[in-house]
């Protein structure tokens, strides 16, 4: 099978696979819409923007020695951190502190071990190399580009369809505490959201599914698709009446993360594809998350 058949059957599977998890939201009835909006949004126009401005790049490969045995041994430990970390591990964590900024730390400093620092170690030990994961591609055609467009549009999508805006202006803060605390938000939910897992998923995980499969954009939808499902167990596990996404059905809770989270996966995955820059991916991450994430960083660290 040629590489372009391998991408083809990839695209394919997910296609069904998503279809199929959008289908039993509603025949549970369960909310389809958001996700086909999140499939437009995420796997049509910012994909499509961000393949336009990256159209000429030529990203560097990512080396990967042995790719059966890496791939075996990322998706082992994708499967002990959805069921253990995300799970009842984060529990844990959080109630070794109320809310506040030192539960926030505890939290931060946790993610970035399981997510980047255990990662790395098990790639040392396997013999990868581990400097193009974290190349930044600053210098590379397309990166500036890239983050003036998307990470703006991003922003002005979520103050319009999310009540981020609202929930920033009901604590009243002063705008001489916006102007430092929105920035220090930033940076925050781009380590603990954009570092965490798009070194995770992205740099490690997607690269090992390429080699795998031996095709690039094929491992793409793959990576998605192990993404979105990598976070059922925890919605499951720590959710309950009233949280997003949330169901006492298992398969519900699957279908959900396939169907609502994959998309961005496919973003993600696409950008990290085309420029191989870590930085971006995370940056890009951060600018959807910081909106969203705001009031609780101003609550537990400003006002």
């Amino acid at each position: 099978m040629t590489e372009a058949k391998r991408a083809a059957f990839c695209w394919l599977a997910y296609a069904l696979f998503w279809a199929a998890s959008v289908a039993y939201l509603a025949g549970r009835g369960a909310d389809w819409i958001f996700p086909i909006a999140s499939l437009l949004l995420f796997g049509g126009l910012a994909s499509g923007i961000a393949w336009a401005l990256t159209r000429r790049n030529e990203a560097p490969a990512v080396p990967v020695a042995r790719p059966p045995i890496e791939l075996a041994a990322i998706l082992a430990y994708l499967l002990l951190y959805a069921f253990l970390f995300l799970g009842p591990g984060l529990s844990a964590l959080r109630s070794a502190a109320p809310p506040g900024p030192a539960q926030d730390l505890i939290v931060l400093a946790a993610k970035l071990v399981v997510h980047v620092a255990l990662p790395v170690g098990l790639l040392l030990l396997l013999g990868a190399r581990l400097r193009p994961l974290f190349d930044t591609g600053l210098g590379r055609r397309g990166f500036w580009p890239v983050l003036l467009v998307i990470g703006p549009l991003f922003l002005v999508l979520l103050s319009l369809v999310s009540p981020s805006l609202r929930n920033i202006a009901a604590l009243h803060p002063p705008i001489v505490t916006l102007l430092w605390a929105a920035p220090l938000s930033y940076i925050w939910i781009s380590l603990e959201a954009g570092l965490c897992e798009e070194f995770l998923y992205r740099a490690v995980l997607q690269s090992r599914v390429a080699a795998a499969i031996r095709s690039a954009a094929g491992a793409i939808p793959v990576a998605s698709l192990i993404f979105a499902l990598a976070h059922a167990p925890g919605l499951y596990l720590r959710g309950g009446p009233g949280v997003d996404g949330w169901s006492a059905d298992p398969l519900q809770v699957a279908a959900f993360t396939v169907a609502t989270l994959s998309p961005a996966g496919l973003f993600f995955g696409m950008l990290w594809w085309r420029t191989r820059s870590l930085l971006l991916v995370v940056l890009l991450h951060g600018a959807i998350d910081v909106l969203p994430n705001l009031p609780e960083f101003l609550r537990h660290f400003a006002l």
